[in-house]
């Protein structure tokens, strides 16, 4: 059985984490922490304010908090030997170093999306990648999330930057209104943002070479649909040494 404990875990995304976890069997919800919602229950936990007296109750924890307190509590398991699991996003370069270095007694898996569909898009859109010469991504995001462009897109540029160096140029010559070209991610991959009530996370990569375009689109509908990937890397965490970036490893694509 493995001990879970989740930060966050007053919040929605958090309650949907507890409630998962607390449903599957090989698992056990052991610890809720979120300052913000000490003392209240979830799943039949009492949250507390502090991981501090945790370290020996709990083997992974999972982070679906904000960037700075995330920093905060993956430093905290990695001091204290804990596993995480994080889907906190705008983490950076420097932040992912801090982590490997950080993560020598205990695990860390960090994923821009931990929802399969996702995980495939951006698999494809990797793949497919050498093949076009225009691209541009479009991610839709509910009204409350704060960065943009969002870890998923992001980092499905670098995959396909990374794939492909031979993008044709902007042509743009004349910008009518400021940003109206989204913002320029990585290999000059174009990157637009959109922020609307009502929407959970979706996210559209667009590529285009002569005579023809490919679309590939993902949608959620739910945070329940993150959930699969999230027990999944809970329960893959302890095989997977040090830090790694994306579920794809886990999935193996």
């Amino acid at each position: 059985m493995i001990r879970v404990g989740v930060f966050g875990a007053g919040g929605r995304m958090g309650a949907t984490v507890c409630e998962a976890v607390a449903g599957d069997p090989a698992l056990e919800l052991v610890a809720g922490i979120d300052p913000a919602h000490a003392n209240e229950q979830v799943e039949g936990v009492t949250i507390v304010a502090e991981p501090s007296s945790l370290a020996s109750q709990v083997d992974v924890v999972i982070d679906f908090t904000r960037i700075d307190a995330a920093r905060v509590n993956l430093l905290w398991a990695a001091e204290n030997g804990v596993h995480a699991v994080v889907g906190t996003s705008g983490f950076t370069a420097d932040d992912h170093a801090t982590f490997a270095a950080a993560f020598t007694r205990s695990n860390c898996v960090i994923a821009p999306n931990f929802a399969i569909g996702a995980v495939l898009m951006i698999a494809f859109a990797e793949r497919a990648a050498p093949y076009f010469e225009t691209a541009e991504i479009i991610e839709l995001h509910h009204d409350a999330k704060i960065d943009a462009p969002s870890g998923t897109a992001m980092f499905t540029a670098e995959r396909m930057a990374a794939a492909s160096s031979e993008w044709a140029p902007d042509p743009t010559e004349k910008l009518v209104v400021p940003g109206a070209r989204g913002s320029e991610g990585p290999g000059g991959i174009r990157i637009h943002a959109v922020r609307m009530r009502g929407m959970v996370a979706s996210q559209e990569v667009i590529m285009g070479t002569t005579g023809q375009s490919f679309t590939i689109r993902h949608d959620t509908y739910d945070r329940s649909s993150f959930m699969p990937g999230v027990l999944l890397a809970v329960k893959a965490i302890g095989n997977r040494p040090g830090l790694t970036i994306g579920l794809d490893k886990l999935l193996e694509l």
